[in-house]
């Protein structure tokens, strides 16, 4: 019989990462996080509902005694298969301004993520994180992180961090983020194919299937509607013939209609002067489209900044990047593609690929915190597979050679 996988989800927000390691049979021993109603989406969620036999210690990571917390949990050195974790990326965030968060205290945490590596010795560890990582400014951390790895005998496989994008594995989103991927020396003699070969692909290209479009979270676009998004975009601002934006139109891939009573299915109730607004940006348009009465004082003369603001999300193409302000439409490209409001939490959810019987909980600002923050489930899906393969791999080597 073989034994269950391993894993411990640091930073555990809401359970993106776990979520896709219970579908793949791991038993996930213990999941920290310091926002408490993160952590009781993920208990309620993955404990009550899924029955991960999951401990959720919702504290600072910080205080957490990694020693005593082994103890508790019964694992020794070397024993835990895969350490999983996003520290908070807000301090490497590439939408700070110049070196502002070159020193936030959050930067820190990804050391206190590799304490636990450090005493837990795992067979491996994968960290997920914003691009910004890579920017000059956040040198000193990351070439701290990486010495440390080596230090302790790790092999960060492909020697660097690797940046993946959530459309080439199934997300119907174009999302960037960094991953480090790293396996214990005395385990690293085998080959590791890390990352997965993307799943999914530009239609310009011969491969498919093709990237998901945000349609797919989406109920049908109304045929009524055809006729409007030929005018407002596709007839402006592509080459397409009217026939073929109907045709592109028409071969979409849509979602079902959300469930009335899903708690999720709410959204910022806009008020009379952003219901004009809206009214009055094209299909598919932006802010800029939305004509100079509704022109705002930041945004006036020659600036060109933050066009997605009040935009509404592109039907035919991977959405913008879930945010943690995805239920606010001043915060991105966050309105419905026809209707005069903003995405549902249901909306936002979807895009990041999570099922709808995953329940957010908390105010409305707390779950759309959440679900910006998490790793989208076909993402993580397809990472953690990929290295359950090898540890299987890794097991089955020792058990066959021994």
């Amino acid at each position: 019989m073989v034994r269950k996988l391993t894993a411990i989800d640091l930073f555990a927000g809401a359970g993106g990462f776990s979520l896709a390691a219970h579908e793949l049979g791991f038993d996930i021993l213990a999941a920290v996080e310091f926002d408490s109603m993160a952590a009781e989406t993920y208990r309620t969620n993955l404990v009550e509902r899924l029955g991960a036999e999951t401990d959720v210690f919702n504290q600072d990571i910080n205080e957490v005694d990694i020693r005593g917390f082994m103890k508790y949990r019964n694992i020794k050195p070397g024993e835990l298969d895969l350490l999983l974790g996003g520290p908070p990326c807000q301090g490497f965030s590439t939408h700070r301004i110049k070196d502002t968060g070159a020193s936030d205290p959050r930067n820190k945490l990804l050391m206190r993520y590799f304490d636990f590596v450090s005493e837990l010795r795992p067979k491996a560890f994968l960290v997920e994180n914003v691009p910004g990582l890579l920017w000059k400014r956040h040198e000193k951390h990351l070439n701290k992180f990486m010495t440390l790895a080596k230090k302790h005998n790790y092999k960060v496989i492909g020697n660097a961090p690797i940046v993946l994008n959530a459309k080439d594995y199934g997300v119907p989103q174009n999302r960037k983020r960094v991953f480090i991927f790293a396996v214990r020396e005395d385990l690293a003699s085998q080959d590791y194919c890390f990352p997965p070969e993307a799943t999914h692909f530009s239609p310009s290209q011969k491969k498919v299937p093709h990237w998901k479009t945000s349609s797919s979270i989406f109920e049908p676009i109304p045929r009524s509607l055809y006729e409007k998004y030929w005018q407002d975009y596709f007839k402006v601002k592509t080459k397409l013939t009217k026939r073929e934006c109907f045709d592109l139109l028409g071969g979409l891939e849509f979602g079902g209609v959300i469930a009335k009573d899903d708690p999720c299915n709410v959204h910022m109730q806009p008020t009379a002067k952003m219901v004009g607004r809206f009214n009055d940006t094209p299909l598919n348009g932006s802010r800029e489209d939305a004509g100079k009465k509704h022109e705002l004082k930041c945004h006036s003369g020659d600036y060109k900044g933050h066009k997605d603001v009040y935009g509404r999300i592109l039907i035919h193409l991977p959405s913008n990047t879930m945010t943690t302000g995805c239920n606010n439409p001043s915060k991105g490209r966050f309105v419905h593609p026809w209707r005069n409001h903003g995405i549902t939490l249901r909306h936002a959810a979807r895009l990041q690929s999570f099922p709808d019987d995953y329940i957010f909980l908390g105010s409305t600002t707390e779950q759309a915190r959440q679900i910006g923050n998490a790793v989208p489930l076909n993402l993580g899906t397809a990472l953690i597979n990929n290295i359950k393969n090898s540890l299987l791999k890794i097991s089955y080597f020792r058990q066959n050679v021994a």
